[in-house]
């Protein structure tokens, strides 16, 4: 089973490996599109051109279908498939896959085959060295591995010969992949000059003097921020990178009311538990009465329930830890609680208590029952193994044959289990066998080779448990609603009455805060639309539309308030950025702040210019010293400071031993330095550590700057939200 997995489900990692490519048949027909998909966008574009709905879908069932395969090879729940995942490796593949036709980069027969086998000089391929490994050489065995190939691509099952061919197209999509970055890694080069300056900036120390004058000297209300002051500090700074939109997004404000329980609902609620507790105490039938009368209906006879703080819970069949010794000491037929727990309240009776503690030790040779060749196989093997295994070989032999990921790290051991928490046959075996004598059982999951460990007594509590949560009755709901309802009304008629959409908006702030809430703002991206700080997509979807609807214009606001869970929320679009220069409305906290810090930055290099020494400065300045810190050009910190690049260059532009500098401007206020002393870098034969430092830094980072570099090129939009969302298709 678990050779047939290392095949089987490569085509797993074609849809999460980093820069994994995805299967060949999605590559073919991206470009051609769908009768779906007729609109500029679709469900998103890669170099201007509609990515293919169908194509994407059938990435997303591979990885559904392999999560399946994979969970239940190791015996656990499948998860949901990140479809974001499979979207990013979808789009990565296309990227890649434009350049190697443009390189020409194509992997042959021969090549591939030597690839798979390791010959002409390749490597094996780590998990195929795993998976095809010989039992008696403990070697990669490439018959094993062409074996199992010709039985896959003569299988009777379509389904197994689509694996083959999924396995065969990841590993050539590998191989492609592995040429063009070492193309690419290829044509990074690090000059000598280069490598000069790193090992200068590290090794060249400059002790300064300074002082400095901190921004936070200057209350921010001692300025004038005037609407003219501030908007003309914009459009003297407006061509400034920091201030572009690198994107094109759109802002919405919202904020939430939550629906809580009012104190009736609470005085009911504690009342209803007192109910219960006196009932379950009371119970002849205690499964039927939680099954009635618990949110959560489970009842169990036998499963036992452990602290919250013990490593071997599971979760839902535990309860706090400061009740572990009142639970333990208590008599069948007690009632403990009601105790909180999770945001719940839970009332427990104890309705026994196991006392069997089993540890066994196994090697399990994975065989799905139904699957008899496989079944065979697995036979074969354990019956070479029993007749040379004992007690002193066994964790070895775990090492070397067994499937279970599970324990195979800890010698094949489960310990301290309860009976009820292993498949049957598992279980019977360690509850019955003697201490240590070796056998094997067959379950499912395949042959298991066993050794009884050690059964010793426990008083693990078996627990009937009600659970209850409280919640808001209708009545309060309904009160709640209407005050939303009111306020999104109140905002309605305010707002409606404004024509100024900067004033709009801020009244919408105003009329928030005066309510006792508070408003918070949530940025859009254009092309890639992520929505967080809701609970469900139904309220994503609705802040969605809001702020993207064809209609949409700055100052709408929701037609009705969004449930969001336990929440209602009223939301504005309050602005529209473009890709490009910002406006000015849209930033204008952030010009505002930085207005501030340049008009004290003005009045502070003022008050220290033309300085005859640091000591008189330091004498002129309320709370000012004089500081010493020592710099390089590598490491631009200032001891006391902290991060300032721009003073610590300036130090580095020339100035001389003794020279004291005109005030700079930093991240946290103004300086004023003298240079005491500069040691140069001490002479080296040759810069060949640095080199290969600065060669080996661009070649780890080569894979992901290419690969933003080519999403950027590319100009990918992630359309499917508006898709989905009818509202840009």
């Amino acid at each position: 089973m678990a050779i047939i997995g290392k095949i089987r489900d490569k085509s797993w990692l074609i849809l999460i490996i980093i820069g994994g490519a995805l299967v060949a048949f999605i590559l073919g027909d991206y470009q051609k599109g769908s009768t779906v998909n007729e609109s500029k966008y679709g469900f998103g574009t890669v170099y201007g051109e509609k990515v293919n709905i169908e194509d994407f879908n059938e990435a997303v069932n591979i990885a559904t279908e392999n999560s399946r395969r994979t969970a239940q090879q190791q015996q656990q729940a499948p998860k949901p498939v990140d479809k974001a995942a499979v979207w990013a490796s979808f789009v990565d593949n296309l990227l890649l896959e434009r350049e190697y036709e443009a390189l020409g980069i194509s992997v042959s027969d021969d090549e591939f085959d030597a690839y798979l086998y390791g010959r002409e000089g390749f490597d094996v391929i780590p998990e195929l060295v795993q998976g095809f490994t010989d039992s008696i050489t403990g070697l990669f065995n490439e018959k094993l591995l062409q074996a199992r190939i010709e039985e896959m691509e003569s299988s009777d099952d379509p389904a197994v010969q689509k694996q083959w061919v999924d396995s065969k197209d990841y590993y050539i999509n590998r191989r492609k992949q592995e040429k063009y970055f070492a193309i690419l890694s290829q044509g990074i080069y690090v000059t000598d000059l280069e490598a000069k300056d790193e090992y200068v900036s590290q090794k060249e120390i400059k002790s300064v003097s300074y002082v400095v004058e901190r921004f936070n000297s200057i209350k921010d209300t001692e300025i004038d921020t005037s609407e003219a002051k501030v908007k003309a500090y914009f459009e003297a700074n407006q061509t400034d990178k920091k201030y572009e939109n690198k994107q094109a997004s759109r802002e919405v404000k919202f904020f939430d009311i939550t629906i809580e329980p009012s104190e009736d609902d609470v005085k009911r609620f504690d009342d209803e538990l007192v109910k219960m507790q006196n009932g379950l105490k009371a119970s002849t039938n205690d499964s039927l009465y939680v099954i009635k009368n618990s949110e959560v209906k489970f009842f169990s006879s036998i499963a036992t329930f452990k602290s919250d703080k013990d490593e071997k819970a599971k979760n839902g069949m535990t309860y706090p830890d400061d009740l572990d010794s009142v639970i333990k000491s208590s008599s069948i037929g007690d009632v403990v609680g009601p105790f909180e727990q999770d945001g719940s309240m839970k009332i427990a009776k104890v309705i026994g208590f196991n006392g069997n503690l089993l540890s066994a030790r196994h090697i399990l040779i994975a065989a799905q029952r139904t699957d008899t060749l496989a079944v065979a196989k697995a036979r074969k093997k354990v019956d070479s193994i029993m007749p040379i295994l004992n007690q002193s070989n066994f964790g070895d032999f775990v090492t070397k044959y067994s499937d279970d990921p599970g324990s195979k790290d800890k010698g094949g051991k489960y310990e301290d289990f309860m009976d009820y928490e292993m498949v049957p046959e598992f279980s019977n075996f360690a509850k019955e066998e003697p201490i240590g004598e070796i056998g094997y059982v067959q379950t499912d999951y395949g042959f298991h080779i066993m050794e009884a460990l050690e059964r010793k007594p426990a008083n693990e509590p078996v627990l009937a448990i009600i659970q209850k949560t409280l919640k808001p009755s209708l009545e309060t709901i309904d009160v709640k609603e209407q005050e939303v309802y009111d306020l999104l009304y109140k905002l309605d008629e305010k707002l409606g009455a404004n024509e100024d959409v900067a004033a709009k908006i801020e009244l919408f702030d105003t009329i928030v805060s005066k309510a006792g809430y508070t408003s918070r703002p949530i940025n859009i991206q254009e092309n890639s639309p992520k929505i967080y700080g809701f609970t469900s997509k139904f309220a994503e979807d609705k802040i969605l539309k809001l702020a993207f609807d064809t209609e949409a214009k700055l100052g709408d606001l929701v037609s009705a308030p969004i449930k969001d869970k336990e929440r209602y929320v009223i939301a504005i679009l309050s602005s529209i950025k473009n890709k490009g220069e910002a406006n000015y409305n849209d930033i204008k906290p952030t010009v505002k702040k930085d207005y501030i810090q340049a008009e004290k930055a003005k009045i502070i290099s003022v008050k220290m210019a033309n300085v005859k020494s640091l000591a008189t400065l330091a004498k002129s300045l309320k709370g000012a010293s004089v500081q010493k810190a020592e710099v390089t050009f590598g490491n631009p910190q200032i001891t006391g400071t902290g991060f300032e690049p721009e003073i610590v260059g300036a130090l580095f532009s020339g100035l001389k031993d003794g020279q004291i500098t005109v005030p700079l401007i930093g991240k946290s206020g103004v300086y004023v330095a003298q240079i005491e002393k500069t040691v140069k870098a001490p002479q080296a034969a040759n810069y060949l550590v640095e080199q290969d430092k600065l060669l080996k830094a661009a070649r780890n980072s080569i894979q992901g700057a290419a690969r933003k570099a080519l999403a950027k090129q590319a100009d990918v939009v992630d359309n499917r939200r508006f898709f989905e969302n009818n509202i840009r298709r």
